[in-house]
Parts: C-alpha cells; sequence; structure tokens
C-alpha cells in the first residue's frame, strides 16, 4: 500500500512539471528526471530485487503504469508545445499586406551593347553568321594572313600591345576573318560578321582609345561584286540612320582588299547642307571596305579565279556617338552611372539624342 502511495505521488508530481513545460528543453528536463537511464521512476526497478518472490508481479505492473502514463503525458505536451511554437512563428512572420512594395532599379543595356545588337539583327536578317574569335592572336593571324608581312609599313597604322614577339592584342577582328577562311578549306559560301574588342597603343583623347569595338563584315562566293558591296552598305546606312541617308564611295589604301574605299554617310543633322556635326562637308566617315585581296584568299586555301568577295569594317563606339549625339569616346569606357541612365530612356522609345 505505501509503494502504491508513493507510485502515485511521483506520478502526480512528474504530470504537473510535465502541464508546467513551457518549451521542448524544459520538458526534456523533466523526461531525464523521472524517465531517463538515472531517472526516479526508472530507479524504482532497481529495488524489485529487494522485495519477496510474491510482491514483485504487483510492483512491477504499478511501476510500469506509472511510467506508461507518464510517457503518454509527455507525447501529448510535445504534441501541444509543437503546435505553440508553429502558430506563435506564423504570429510574428505575418506579412502586413498592406504595406507598399519594395521599389527595384531597372538598368538599361549599354549603348554600345544595344548598337552592337542591332547592328547583329540586321546582318542576322540578311542571312550571315555571327562569329567571335581570339583577343590575344597570333601575329600571322593579325597580320600576314591579311597582306601585311612583317615590316609592311601600312602596320604602323595598327601599333598593337605586343605579349611576346608572335603574341599581341588584337588591333581589329580581321583574325577573324581568316581563320574562319581557313577552315572553310577554299570552299564557300562564306558570309559572316565579327562583333568584338581591339586594342591599339593610342593616346586616349575625345575620339581615340587604346580600346574600342569594332564589326567587319566579310562576304566570299563565286561572282561577288562591288555592287554587291554597296548595295549592302546602302542598306546598313538606311537602317541604323534612316531611310533617306545616301552613302558615297571614296578611293582608299588597305592591305586586305583592292580596291578599297572609305564610306560616307549624308550628314543626318544638316541633310548634306553643312554643320559642326560634318564639318560643313554635308557627309560624316562612317566606315572602311572593299573587296577582298587575292593574296588573302590565296593564303587562305581559295582559288582567287574562281572566288571573289568583300569586306568592311566599323566601330560601334563612332556609330553610337553620332547616332546619340556623344562627343566623347571615354564616356564608353568610364562607367559613369549619370551617363549610362540616360540610354533607358532611349530603350523605352525616348529621344535618341543624349545630351553632354
Amino acid at each position: 500500500m505505501e509503494l502504491k502511495h508513493k507510485l502515485s505521488a511521483l506520478q502526480s508530481e512528474a504530470l504537473t512539471k510535465i502541464n508546467d513545460a513551457s518549451d521542448a528543453q524544459s520538458l526534456q528536463q523533466v523526461k531525464v528526471e523521472y524517465l531517463g537511464k538515472k531517472g526516479i521512476i526508472t530507479g524504482l526497478m532497481k529495488e524489485m530485487k529487494s522485495l519477496p518472490n510474491e510482491e514483485k508481479p504487483m510492483f512491477g505492473q504499478l511501476v510500469n503504469e506509472a511510467r506508461q502514463a507518464v510517457e503518454a503525458a509527455m507525447t501529448e505536451k510535445d504534441s501541444e508545445l509543437k503546435e505553440k511554437a508553429i502558430n506563435d512563428k506564423l504570429a510574428n512572420e505575418t506579412i502586413d499586406i498592406s504595406l507598399p512594395g519594395r521599389t527595384f532599379n531597372v538598368g538599361s543595356a549599354h549603348p554600345l551593347t544595344k548598337i552592337v545588337e542591332e547592328l547583329e539583327d540586321l546582318f542576322i536578317g540578311l542571312g550571315y553568321e555571327v562569329v567571335e574569335g581570339y583577343e590575344v592572336e597570333t601575329d600571322y593571324y593579325n597580320f600576314e594572313a591579311l597582306n601585311l608581312p612583317k615590316s609592311h609599313p601600312a602596320r604602323d597604322m595598327q601599333d598593337s600591345f605586343y605579349i611576346t614577339e608572335e603574341l599581341l592584342m588584337r588591333t581589329h577582328t580581321s583574325p577573324v576573318q581568316a581563320r574562319t577562311l581557313e577552315s572553310r578549306k577554299g570552299q564557300g559560301p562564306v558570309k559572316i560578321i565579327c562583333p568584338g574588342k581591339v586594342y591599339r597603343r593610342d593616346s586616349d583623347d575625345a575620339t581615340h582609345s587604346h580600346q574600342f569595338t569594332q564589326i567587319e563584315g566579310l562576304v566570299v562566293d563565286e561572282n561577288i561584286k562591288m555592287s554587291d558591296l554597296k548595295g549592302t552598305l546602302e542598306l546598313f546606312a538606311k537602317k541604323m540612320f534612316g531611310a533617306e541617308r545616301e552613302i558615297r564611295l571614296r578611293p582608299s589604301f588597305f592591305p586586305f582588299t583592292e580596291p578599297s574605299v572609305e564610306v560616307d554617310i549624308s550628314c543626318f543633322k544638316c541633310c548634306g547642307t553643312g554643320c559642326n556635326v560634318c564639318k560643313g562637308t554635308g557627309w560624316i566617315e562612317i566606315l572602311g571596305a572593299g573587296m577582298v585581296h587575292p593574296n588573302v584568299l590565296e593564303m587562305a586555301g581559295f582559288d582567287s579565279t574562281k572566288y571573289s568577295g568583300f569586306a568592311f569594317g566599323m566601330g560601334p563606339d563612332r556609330i553610337a556617338m553620332l547616332k546619340y549625339g556623344i562627343e566623347d569616346i571615354r564616356h564608353f569606357y568610364t562607367d559613369d552611372l549619370r551617363f549610362l541612365e540616360q540610354f533607358k530612356a532611349v530603350e523605352d522609345g525616348g529621344s535618341e539624342h543624349v545630351s553632354q
């Protein structure tokens, strides 16, 4: 009888502590105190060996009943505490949907990126393939494969940054053309544009930079004529600068083309009457072009008696300066947000002229 009262008192004590537990940690302490390896109820089982044999079954039954009652209460309390923790978390993390949303600053494409993508879209629509190449090039592909042998005086116009005697930062994207022609193993047609960064050892000022972007085009096939080049350039000028634009071809010299021309477009500001943009001439120089030199074709494995082609090269920097009214090429490379953010309005359909 005394044992039964003792177990009842222990059970009531344990149940009270379980009921008073406010969190999982305090509940765990109660479990260790009563049901752990050295717990009070667990310790009662050790007293069984000192009891007479006839009392042992009753003793074991009473201890097990007390243990089961405490375990059941603990399981119930554990579930209750977990549910409370979830409800408290939901209450504390409730989103107030009446608050105004956070605003995000939306950027815009870099002006040079816009021009390059616009030119790529134009020429892809004409059936051209976009091909990119290495910015660190060999002397052979940068010069020799383009009819510029070592010590050729025309190399002075493209003074570059040399890494070794045979490795340099490319001065134009023409090496991509040379490599592409070589990869075709003398079989046309070839119709590509080559965008990318180029480097020349130049003094930086409002119109010059030691690094700038360039896009070159190349078409090689049978019966390609100067008229094909002129028609392509007329379409380019009208698409980029307006349907009323005209082009003018002036004789020039490039070692990799023969004949070679400088290409001018009629001034879009004064429509040919003369202004500060065109320096009073009515024309603006925009790019260089010409028919691919037979030597370039032969070095790449093409039969120059069967194949002919034309090539052109333009600077997206210069096109962007003309298109957006930018007076200093250095603005493109200084990453000044005050300058770059102006092109958000252009992207949204605003005026294309950017004030300086």
